[in-house]
């Protein structure tokens, strides 16, 4: 008998609802930090901070870094330079920089911290750690204005780690509250809650960012309160996972006091590591996930340049199209549940993966302007965006080794940033290479027909098998 499968492990069917319905809160809790955060105003509102900055430090220290255009002007994004450590970058530069800095140091600290949730067992204390430590980063960001583009850079980094490391525990409690056959539903449950949340509290930010005049306030004030709207947010829901889940498992180390814990999680990081090779069907798994992954997040993040370089929508009609990826993935995710159920996991996501093939081969045909054409693509995105993973985090949980949840769970989230450049890459390599975005989106199906069959060859029940855990009855 399995760790996870032993009643020490697993509660009884009213606990194991209780846990469950506690858990797919968490994903209505943080969804907000990617949605909010990272997505909309980071971007905007750091960059902004960022470019005043150097504005300000123009008009101190002569005419560099801001360059006159020649008639006297200067594009405070492209021509003004800020610097950090005697490095000079543009300031329409940082957002770029501070997501590629921040991720590095995600896959320096989550799997260490992954393991040491797993050694001491400690999942929900440090859920909640991660979580609080996260939202009051967050909150705090509002706290960011005039110049000070730096404590903005600091806040987002901390914001950031709170916010892998809580994802990558929160991802390990599935085996330990869900059965074989209940994890493709709790899976698509949270994410799709997750999409319905964060469309709410993006919705309601929005609305202050939009009237923020008929309000009083400035745009830099709309984004620092959706930034406390957001850390707020992320607390407050984060209060409902942690009534309810339970720690499941005994200690598997004796280690005390920090400088053992670190040293205990090290030692279990690396004999993870190690083992890692004894089970090549989860890693095959793992690497087909981070090809149509990046696929699907390189859709999500250029759709909006696409939408606006290339088909020449303004603000409204993409800010309108977020909210509709928002909340038609809530359905795609309830659906994808559903589908789950009937024909598993597996052939649900071969499934939803050819309708992303169509989905991006349809991006080519919009016609510039035709916003009823971008807001059916923007459907058709939603409606399969929040399924596909949810089934992937739900078919890998399958296949982690008892014990090892975590640590797993930190490589499938580490892995996926750190294999999220090959998208982009693609994209703008065929942008620039032949002017225009419409042949740089289509190639975008490179990721989704690769992983179609990379996926089909996949035997994830031997997989399953192979790690010791239950086998779902439908796969």
């Amino acid at each position: 008998m399995s760790v996870v499968d032993s009643p020490e492990t697993v509660p009884n069917a009213p606990d194991r609802k209780r846990e469950q319905s506690g858990w797919v809160w968490y994903d209505w809790a943080n969804s907000v930090f990617p949605t909010s955060v990272i997505t909309v105003f980071g971007s905007l509102y750091l960059t902004a901070v960022a470019a005043d900055a150097a504005l300000a430090d123009t008009a101190l220290n002569g005419p560099n870094p801001c360059p006159s255009d020649g008639d006297g002007g200067t594009n405070k994004l492209v021509d003004c330079q800020i610097s950090v450590f005697g490095l000079h970058f543009q300031a329409g530069s940082l957002w770029g920089y501070l997501l590629a800095a921040a991720t590095i140091i995600q896959v320096l600290i989550v799997p260490l911290l992954g393991a040491i949730a797993d050694r001491t067992q400690h999942k929900k204390r440090m859920l909640a750690i991660s979580a609080f430590g996260g939202a009051i980063a967050t909150a705090l960001m509002a706290l960011v204005s005039g110049t000070n583009w730096q404590l903005g850079v600091i806040l987002f980094i901390l914001g950031n780690i709170g916010y892998g490391t809580s994802v990558v525990i929160y991802y390990s409690f599935i085996p330990e509250i869900a059965t074989a056959d209940e994890r493709d539903g709790l899976s698509t449950r949270g994410w799709a809650f997750g999409y319905l949340g964060s469309g709410l509290a993006l919705l309601v930010q929005l609305v202050v960012y939009l009237a923020h005049e008929s309000l009083g306030l400035t745009e830099g004030g709309a984004a620092q309160i959706a930034f406390l709207l957001s850390g707020i947010w992320w607390a407050a829901f984060t209060l409902i996972p942690l009534r309810r889940l339970k720690d499941h498992q005994r200690p598997h180390g004796p280690e005390h006091g920090l400088g053992g814990v670190l040293t205990g999680g090290f030692r279990e990081l690396g004999n993870t590591l190690k083992l890692a090779r004894a089970y090549p069907l989860t890693l095959a798994f793992l690497g087909t996930y981070l090809i149509y992954t990046d696929g699907i997040a390189t859709v999500a993040n250029v759709s909006a340049q696409y939408g606006s370089e290339e088909l020449n929508f303004d603000d409204t009609v993409l800010i309108s199209t977020i909210l509709i990826v928002q909340f038609v993935a809530f359905i795609g995710g309830v659906l994808h549940g559903i589908v789950a159920r009937r024909v598993g996991a597996k052939r649900t996501i071969m499934m939803s993966l050819t309708v992303w093939l169509f989905v991006v081969g349809a991006a080519y045909f919009v016609q510039a302007g035709q916003a009823l054409q971008f807001y059916l693509l923007a459907a058709g995105i939603g409606l399969v965006l929040g399924g596909t993973n949810a089934l992937s985090r739900s078919l890998f949980s399958q296949m982690v080794p008892p014990g090892k949840e975590a640590q797993y769970f930190s490589i499938y989230e580490i892995g996926e940033r750190a294999t999220s450049w090959m998208g982009p890459l693609l994209f703008a390599a065929v942008a620039g290479a032949t002017g225009s975005y419409r042949p740089a989106i289509i190639s975008l199906v490179i990721f989704f027909f690769v992983g179609l069959v990379l996926m089909f060859f996949v035997p994830v029940r031997k997989a399953i098998r192979a790690v010791g855990n239950p086998e779902p009855s439908v796969l």
